[in-house]
């Protein structure tokens, strides 16, 4: 894989440093025009080959064979329709798209044109979840009653925002929000496990036209699944499992899945950590690159599977914004 990134924000930051511990192929970085300094740093940082201004630019760059969409949320379909169009793997972060016709509408494109589309989800490439996700589809917790997660988390930009300094995450043209930018791991997580829900309903916190917080109901034949996520507030209880034999829990969100325990009335708790790796994005981008190396299309699709599920939730949800 020959990497190209779009955007230079906090997740690309982040990201770099995996990338360069796995050693991928970075060949260009873009951002805007008035980014030009941070990507001279970013670039000499990271040992990125080239970086852009223009993100035609990039995309005519012939050594790049797949990009990494970082931009803000109101960008993801305009930039990967592009890549695309350009012949290009994409890798696009979460959420894929802002609503569910844009997703199928790239999904086509990359069909048509024979290329990998994949979302950069962090959960469903964890040990962790893997294994509460095959524990729970085997039984072994019994029938599953209810399920709660909560990802809130005080955001470092909120004292910004109530101050009127309004950032893309908080900002609803850039279809910013607690949705969007942490319940999305929630609804992965309970999705990939449990499948589409018969009923959505949402219910947000609203400041400044912005859900800062908000409850999501995810309605199924059998259980009702809670999905939570605040950037005004933290929790310290993320997520349990409960079924009728035993509970999953965990005290961590779920973008990371650090650890979780088993309890089983009776027999106490036990606690679990599969992780290999040290950084939640490893994993995650080790499995992408061999999708995309391998053109692995069965592996793609099945992942572009959960990810029309999760965006067709989304999209219901976001009718009350």
């Amino acid at each position: 894989m020959k990497l190209g990134i779009a955007g230079a924000g906090m997740i690309v930051k982040e990201a770099l440093g995996v990338l360069n511990d796995l050693d991928i192929d970075l060949k260009g970085i873009c951002a805007r025009k008035n980014s030009e300094e941070k990507l001279k740093k970013l670039s000499e940082k990271h040992n990125i080959a080239n970086y852009y201004t223009d993100f035609d630019d990039m995309l005519r760059n012939n050594e790049i064979d797949t990009i990494y969409v970082a931009v803000p949320n109101i960008l993801h379909y305009e930039f990967c329709k592009k890549a695309l169009e350009a012949g290009k793997n994409v890798i696009c972060e979460k959420p894929f798209t802002v609503s569910l016709n844009e997703l199928e509408k790239l999904n086509d494109l990359a069909v048509k044109n024979n290329l990998i589309l994949i979302e950069a989800i962090t959960t469903l490439y964890l040990e962790n979840f893997l294994e509460i996700e095959r524990i729970v589809k085997n039984g072994e917790i019994g029938e599953v009653k209810l399920v709660c997660a909560n990802f809130s988390q005080y955001s470092s930009r909120y004292d910004n925002f109530r101050k009127g300094i309004i950032s893309p995450s908080f900002d609803p043209k850039f279809a910013g929000g607690s949705l969007m930018d942490l319940n999305i791991y929630n609804i992965h997580f309970i999705c990939a496990i449990f499948g589409q829900a018969r009923e959505v309903r949402y219910i947000p916190s609203i400041e400044k036209n912005i859900d800062v917080s908000g409850v999501l109901i995810l309605t199924y034949p059998d259980k009702e699944c809670v999905s939570i996520a605040s950037k005004a507030s933290n929790c310290t209880k993320n997520m349990q499992i409960q079924g009728s034999k035993a509970t999953i829990s965990m005290d961590v969100p779920t973008n990371g899945c650090e650890s979780f325990s088993i309890y089983k009335k009776g027999e106490g708790e036990e606690e679990f950590n599969l992780n290999k790796y040290n950084h939640r994005m490893c994993r995650e981008f080790i499995e992408i690159e061999k999708i995309i190396d391998n053109k692995d299309f069965n592996m793609a699709e099945k992942m572009m599977e959960k990810s029309l599920i999760v965006m067709s939730v989304v999209e219901k949800a976001r009718k009350v914004l």
